[in-house]
């Protein structure tokens, strides 16, 4: 049977850094052995050692979750070395910002190719394993741009919101044969992401011209504490996994009713294009020049 958490193996993609991160740390803490995947592998590199330097276990693996036969290939070692697979967190994900008619087709090709594929293809090749085994939680990380409207983040919402679709389709599939799927969707979590995508991402259009401002981080949660709630309701076997609490009241609302959460959306949305104006101007007016975006993201 599954395993909670001790002596479970879990295998985290995006273990590097933010929600992974912090995902592998806390499943560590709780006995876990952990498994993170990154494309950067130094950053799962340095996470690993110093679990382990703190009495955990932790492997550390390179993995661009766009290449579906390498993610197949590091499930099939996992389940070599270890002998089962109990969770896979589907975390890794990026961010694009900004209009939709600022955003190109490779940008539209680059967010799918991950937030989608990743989570297509990490499934894709576990699920059949955890079939098997007769066990095993797959945990895709999703958002609240998954449920509602986020005007601004539309290629991103797009991805985030087919990511609950197909957690909840599978859900249902795999009740019956042991297998369960949840999915993430938290609100504003203090990563490296806020800071105009950071590494992960980008903002498109005149927002992102402009040097990053500092993040007013007092609103958002801390990815520590983040993980160490998700996975509570993760082992309750929750279906969707909402945090902060705050944002369980703005996902209802939407569902009671759509068309007073499209006007709030609306409402600060203009507010954050008249701030964006207000910075142009700002920039028009002192002849400062802002730096242009340095191409299309790539992998």
């Amino acid at each position: 049977m599954i395993r909670t958490y001790r002596d479970a193996v879990c295998l985290i993609t995006g273990g590097g850094s933010g929600i992974g991160e912090a995902l592998g740390r806390e499943l560590a803490r709780r006995g876990a052995l952990v498994v993170l995947a990154d494309r950067r592998l130094e950053g799962a590199e340095v996470v690993a050692a110093e679990i382990r330097a703190d009495g955990g276990q932790a492997e550390s693996l390179a993995l661009d979750v766009r290449e579906a036969d390498a993610f197949g290939a590091v499930i099939d070692g996992v389940l070599r070395d270890h002998g089962r697979l109990d969770y896979l967190f589907n975390n890794a994900g990026i961010g694009i910002g900004g209009a939709f008619e600022e955003h190109t087709l490779d940008d539209w090709r680059y967010i799918v190719d991950v937030n989608i594929m990743g989570v297509v293809y990490g499934t894709h090749a576990a699920y059949p394993r955890m079939i098997e085994q007769g066990f095993g939680h797959i945990v895709n990380t999703a958002s609240m741009a998954g449920q509602i409207a986020t005007p601004g983040l539309s290629a991103y919402g797009t991805t985030k919101h087919a990511v609950v679709g197909l957690t909840r389709s599978l859900r249902i599939e795999a009740a019956r044969h042991g297998v369960r799927a949840s999915a993430f969707c938290p609100g504003v979590i203090n990563t490296r992401i806020l800071q105009h995508g950071g590494e992960f991402g980008r903002v498109r259009g005149p927002a992102g011209v402009f040097e990053p401002e500092a993040v007013d981080t007092s609103r958002t949660m801390d990815p520590n504490h983040f993980a160490a709630l998700a996975l509570n309701q993760v082992a309750s076997n929750r279906e969707i996994i909402v945090l902060p609490r705050m944002w369980v009241l703005i996902r209802w609302l939407d569902r009671l009713s759509e068309s007073l959460s499209g006007r709030f959306n609306a409402r600060m949305y203009e507010r954050m294009q008249a701030e964006l104006d207000r910075r142009v101007a700002k920039a028009n007016a002192t002849g400062a020049a802002p730096k242009e975006p340095d191409g299309p993201p790539t992998g």
